[in-house]
């Protein structure tokens, strides 16, 4: 639908399960010629190195464009100040978006979002409609009856297009182990250091030391999850095939955000709020 009614569409690709998925879908779709379509990662600079590895050696593997816009190159534009050195630039990845937006005039962007992950993603539709300063508004969405989808917008407007958007955590572990794809090593169990802040555990890295009076544990853990360092934490886990994920995924009663991501237990805008300024 995106391929057939917008002119200049565009693929995030993060190196993540879900936009792993994505790949795949997009070439069911559309190989054995290219995709349509060029890929697009907004890098915070602070992204796991093997997530980073891996999203260039796919993208290589297909042959396929891939676009990368940084969170560093907003700040030194001076379209991001950070409140102090340590912020997290997740949220800001929003401003880096809408710039490459904008740079490229892309009229759809589609992703790996998914309902379950957030309770704002679920007042979302399959097509997200966003103003020409890419704001959200959950009370002007439009219909999507008997799988219909209206990707009409204006100069400047653009889709933000959710293909898998009704799919689960446990959903998108059984299609990467139908499919039999590659993913980066840190979705499995390994051994790494650790603090514990409140329910979560936090991994200690340069960009997120140990501070004083912090107890680091070596634990065996994987990540749910992965995105910017300083927000994306790993749980504990002995699963290190695709089949253990499963069994554990399934078995889970926490949701994959609710225990990974750090910055939504302290941030202090809601993801609603962040997604009418321009947030995925």
């Amino acid at each position: 639908e995106v391929a057939g009614q917008c002119a200049n569409p565009v693929l995030l690709f993060s190196g993540g399960k879900d936009s792993i998925c994505m790949l795949r879908i997009a070439e069911k779709a559309f190989r054995p010629g290219r995709f349509p379509f060029p890929l697009l990662h907004v890098d915070t600079g602070h992204n796991y190195p093997e997530v980073i590895a891996f999203r260039d050696k796919r993208a290589a593997e297909l042959g396929e464009r891939l676009i990368v816009r940084s969170v560093e190159d907003s700040m030194k534009r001076g379209t991001v100040v950070l409140k102090h050195p340590t912020e997290s630039r997740n949220k800001h990845q929003s401003v880096t978006l809408l710039e490459a937006i904008a740079e490229f005039e892309f009229d759809a962007c589609i992703g790996g979002a998914r309902r379950d992950e957030e309770k704002a993603r679920a007042k979302e539709r399959i097509f997200s409609f966003r103003d020409e300063f890419g704001g959200w508004d959950p009370k002007n969405q439009r219909p999507e009856l008997w799988d219909l989808y209206n990707a009409r917008s204006h100069k400047g407007e653009n889709i933000r297009a959710f293909p898998i958007s009704n799919w689960t955590e446990l959903d998108v572990w059984q299609y990467i182990e139908r499919e039999g794809l590659e993913l980066p090593s840190i979705y499995f169990a390994h051994t790494r250091p650790v603090v514990r802040k409140g329910d979560m555990l936090q991994p200690v890295t340069d960009l997120t030391p140990a501070k004083p009076g912090d107890i680091v544990e070596e634990l065996r853990v994987r990540f749910r999850t992965v995105g910017d360092i300083t927000c994306t934490a790993p749980v504990e886990s002995d699963a290190d095939s695709v089949a253990g994920i499963i069994v554990e995924t399934a078995e889970t009663t926490v949701t994959e955000r609710g225990a990974t991501r750090l910055d939504d237990q302290t941030s202090d805008a809601s993801m609603e709020q962040r997604k009418k300024e321009g947030y995925f």
